[in-house]
C-alpha cells in the first residue's frame, strides 16, 4: 500500500490501531533514520495488519459502529506510520493524543543541497534558505523554485548555477516521492478472533527487540480488559505527583508478583483465565495499597522521589506483601523490617542484573513465609556483605546508590540546606526542591589539578563524600566558595548543620590542601553513622540459608566458584578444543590444592545459562552419562581413579529449565600437579592454586612451603 493511500485511510477511518498497542516511543533519531531511508530509497519494513468486522477497543476516541463492516488494524508497523503521518501532515494521527507522543519529531529540517537531515539549529539553519522543514516539502507548502527565488535574493538577483538548480529540483523530487514509496503490506484474514490476532502481534514483536516482555504480557492483557492500559497510565499520573515515576512494565511485574508470585513467565498473564482475577487486583492495588505503599516508603524511608533510588522494581515484593497481608495489618515491627531490606536492597544491587530471576525467588519467599524480609535480608547478606566500608565511597559519583542511602539517612536526622537552614525534607515548590553540590568547589580544585586530564583525582572531586544535599535556590548562591570560608560560616549559622550531613568539623581539613584527608574522614564517618543508622532501624532474625544454585551463579565466580562455557566444544571454531579441557584439569587441581570448591559448565563468563547441548554432541552418543564418563576418565586420567573417586562429585541439575554440569571439589589431601603441553608440544608439570576468582600456576620457589604448609601439618 503506497504511504499516501496509508495516511488518507487513517483519516477516512478506514485503518486504526488497537488500544493494546503501546504509545508512541520512537525517538528524533529513528524518525530521521526513517525518512533517510525513504529518500534513498532504501528498504523500510513491512506493514502487518488485520481486517476484521469484530475489532477490539480502539485507540483515540472513535468507537467501532457494525454498519462500518471490515476495518483494518495496524499490529505492526504503527511507529513507522506514526511518524510520517506526523511529518506528512504536520499534526499527530487521530488514535493518539498530545501527551502519548513521547518525542517531539515536528521540527525535521532537510538540506535540499546535501540531503542532510537534521532537527532544527538556529545558528545553522537562520537565514539560510537550503534548510528546509521537511513537513513543508511534503505538504507542497514548499517547491523547487521558492528555493532557487530566495538564494537568488540574497545574492542580489544574480542567477544561482545550473548544477545547484538541478541538484535542488532532483532531491526535492526524491523527498516528494515519499508519499508514493510502499510499505509491503501483510494481513491476518478476517476469521482470525481478538486473541489469535494478539498472538500474531506477539510472536511477530517477540522476534526483535522492540517490545519488551512486559509490554506484550499488556497487549494481550488489553485483549481481554480493553480499558487496562488507560487505567495504568492513569494512575501512573497520580503517583508522578507525589514523585513515584514508573513505566507500564513496573505496574505488569506487580500484576505478575500478586497474581502468580513470580517475576518472569509474563505468559502467564497472556490467557484471558486472569480476566477477573485481574481486575479485582488491580481495583485494590489502585484502590488502596500503591497508595499506602507509597505513603510508606515516604513518611518511614525517607523516599520523596524515585530518582533517589537506584531500581524501583525492589517496590515489587514491597507491593505484594501488602497486597497479600492487608494494609491495615502491617505492625511497626513490619514495616521497620521491610524499610531495612529495601535500603540494602538498594546499596547492595539486588535488581540490577536478572530481575525477573530474582523476583523469582524473592516473591517465593513473600508468599511462603511470615517475616520475609529477615529472610530477603540474609540472601543479600549471601552474595555481598552488608557493612558498609569506607573504600566503598572512594571515587564513586552521584549515581551510586550509596549517594540515595546517604540522603534517605540525612534526612532522618532532619538534616537542613547548610545555606538557607530550610530542613531538606520539606517540599515548597521548585525554588526548594533538592540539589546536590561540590563541597570544595569543582573549578577551584580543576585549578588545582583535579581536572578532567587527571583521572583519579577528577573522581575524587566528583566524590560523593565532597557534595552536600542542598535546596535549589541555595545552590545558586553558593557559587564556588572555598570550603574553609564556606563551611565556617554554616557551622556559626547552624551549629548542628554539619554534624547532620556528617561533615567533619575539624576546620584543618576544610583547607585545600588537605583536601584527600577530608575525603577520608568523611568516608569514614558515613560508613559508621550509615552502618550504626542500618542496624538499628530494626532488629531482624539471622537465619541460616543455604545458597542455591541460581544464587551461587547470579554471585559470580570467587576463590570457591567458577564457571566454564564448555568441556570441551570450542564455541569460537565449532570443533573439539583438547585445551578447553586442560582448563578444567587446572581448575580441579587449583580448587583440590586450596580450599576446595565448585566447577560449574555450562554458564558463560556474564553467568548466562547456555547448558551442555554443544559438549553432547561432540560425543558418540551425545548424552549426560557420556560426558560424565569422559570427564571422570580425563580427570582420572591425570590425577589418578583414587581422586576421581573420594573428592569429586559430578551433578546435572536444571537451572531456568537448562541442564547444566556441577563439579563439587573437596579439599585434596596430596598436592595435584597438572601435565601442560604448551605450544611447541613441550610437556611440564604445573602446580595450579586457587586465588580470588582464577588459578594461577603457583611460581616454583613458593611451591614446596605451600605443600609443606598445606599438606604436611
Amino acid at each position: 500500500m503506497e504511504i499516501k493511500q496509508i495516511l488518507v485511510n487513517i483519516d477516512e477511518k478506514q485503518l486504526f490501531v488497537p488500544a493494546f498497542q503501546r504509545e508512541y516511543v520512537w525517538r528524533r533519531t529513528d524518525a530521521k533514520n526513517l525518512i533517510s531511508s525513504l529518500i534513498k530509497n532504501y528498504p523500510t519494513g513491512t506493514m502487518l495488519t488485520w481486517e476484521t468486522n469484530t475489532p477490539p477497543e480502539l485507540k483515540g476516541d472513535h468507537k467501532y459502529d457494525p454498519k462500518q463492516g471490515s476495518v483494518k488494524l495496524i499490529l505492526d508497523g504503527q511507529q513507522r506510520i506514526t511518524t510520517l503521518y506526523i511529518l506528512m501532515k504536520g499534526e499527530i494521527p487521530p488514535y493518539y493524543k498530545e501527551e502519548e507522543i513521547t518525542h517531539d519529531i515536528k521540527p525535521l529540517y532537510v538540506n535540499v543541497e546535501t540531503l542532510e537531515l537534521e532537527y532544527y539549529k538556529k545558528n545553522i539553519m537562520t537565514n539560510n534558505p537550503l534548510w528546509v522543514h521537511i513537513t513543508d516539502i511534503l505538504n507542497r507548502r514548499i517547491r523547487r523554485k521558492d528555493i532557487v527565488s530566495q538564494l537568488e535574493q540574497q545574492m542580489n538577483g544574480d542567477r544561482i548555477s545550473r548544477r545547484l538548480e538541478n541538484i535542488i529540483d532532483d532531491n526535492f523530487y526524491a523527498i516528494e516521492k515519499i508519499a508514493e514509496r510502499d510499505f509491503k503490506e501483510q494481513i491476518v484474514p478476517t476469521q482470525a478472533s481478538v486473541k489469535e490476532a494478539i498472538d500474531i502481534f506477539y510472536i511477530v514483536n517477540a522476534a526483535g527487540v522492540n517490545l519488551t516482555d512486559a509490554e506484550l504480557a499488556l497487549a494481550q492483557i488489553c485483549g481481554y480488559w480493553p480499558q487496562a492500559r488507560a487505567l495504568f497510565k492513569t494512575k501512573l499520573k497520580k503517583l508522578a505527583k507525589s514523585g513515584f515515576v514508573f513505566n507500564l512494565d513496573f505496574i505488569i511485574y506487580v500484576l505478575l508478583g500478586i497474581l502468580h508470585n513470580v517475576g518472569s513467565k509474563m505468559e502467564k498473564l497472556h490467557d484471558s483465565s486472569n480476566n477477573e482475577r485481574i481486575r479485582e487486583v488491580w481495583e485494590k492495588l489502585d484502590g488502596e495499597v500503591l497508595d499506602y505503599v507509597f505513603n510508606i516508603l515516604k513518611s518511614q524511608a525517607y523516599i520523596d522521589h524515585t530518582k533517589e533510588v537506584n531500581s524501583v522494581y525492589a517496590f515489587v515484593p514491597i507491593i505484594v506483601f501488602a497486597y497479600n497481608n492487608g494494609v491495615n495489618t502491617l505492625s511497626q515491627s513490619r514495616i521497620k523490617k521491610t524499610v531495612k531490606w529495601f535500603y540494602y536492597s538498594q546499596v547492595r544491587y539486588r535488581y540490577i542484573s536478572q530481575l525477573p530471576q530474582k523476583l523469582d525467588k524473592d516473591l517465593a519467599i513473600i508468599r511462603d513465609e511470615e517475616n520475609p524480609f529477615d529472610k530477603l535480608l540474609n540472601l543479600i547478606a549471601l552474595e555481598r556483605n552488608l557493612e558498609i566500608t569506607p573504600a566503598e565511597f572512594e571515587g564513586v559519583g552521584i549515581q551510586h546508590p550509596l549517594w540515595g542511602l546517604m540522603k534517605f539517612y540525612f534526612k532522618s536526622q532532619n538534616a537542613v540546606c547548610l545555606t538557607t537552614g530550610i530542613n531538606i525534607r520539606k517540599n515548597m515548590g521548585k525554588k526548594y526542591e533538592l540539589e546536590w553540590d561540590h563541597i570544595f568547589p569543582y573549578s577551584v580544585l580543576r585549578d588545582n589539578g583535579y581536572g578532567i586530564n587527571n583521572r583519579i583525582k577528577y573522581q575524587y572531586a566528583q566524590e560523593i563524600t565532597n557534595r552536600a544535599v542542598l535546596t535549589a535556590a541555595a545552590n545558586r548562591t553558593k557559587s564556588a566558595q572555598y570550603a574553609d570560608g564556606y563551611l565556617r560560616e554554616v557551622n556559626e549559622k547552624f551549629p548542628n548543620g554539619l554534624a547532620l550531613q556528617c561533615i567533619p568539623d575539624d576546620a584543618n581539613l576544610w583547607k585545600l590542601e588537605n583536601f584527600e584527608q577530608f575525603l577520608a574522614a568523611r568516608r569514614q564517618m558515613l560508613a559508621d553513622e550509615l552502618n550504626e543508622f542500618l542496624q538499628n532501624i530494626t532488629e531482624t532474625a539471622v537465619d541460616e540459608i543455604k545458597m542455591d544454585l541460581f544464587d551461587m551463579i547470579s554471585a559470580g565466580e570467587n576463590n570457591l566458584v567458577e564457571f566454564k562455557t564448555t568441556l570441551r566444544y570450542d564455541l569460537k571454531t565449532g570443533a573439539v578444543n583438547k585445551k578447553l579441557e586442560q582448563a578444567i584439569l587446572k581448575t580441579i587441581a587449583a580448587f583440590s590444592n586450596a580450599q576446595g570448591g565448585t566447577l560449574i559448565m555450562g554458564v558463560n563468563d556474564d553467568m548466562e545459562i547456555i547448558g551442555l547441548e554443544q559438549d553432547y554432541q561432540t560425543l558418540h552418543n551425545g548424552t549426560k552419562d557420556e560426558f560424565e564418563l569422559h570427564l571422570l576418565n580425563i580427570a582420572s586420567a591425570a590425577y589418578g581413579r583414587e581422586f576421581t573417586s573420594n573428592f569429586l562429585q559430578v551433578t546435572f541439575p536444571e537451572v531456568q529449565d537448562t541442564e547444566i554440569c556441577v563439579v563439587e571439589i573437596n579439599p585434596g589431601l596430596k598436592p595435584l600437579y597438572t601435565s601442560v603441553t604448551d605450544n611447541k608440544g613441550v610437556k611440564s608439570d604445573k602446580f595450579y592454586l586457587r586465588s580470588g576468582n582464577s588459578s594461577p600456576e603457583l611460581p616454583t620457589r613458593e611451591i614446596a612451603s605451600y605443600v609443606n604448609s598445606r599438606f604436611n601439618n
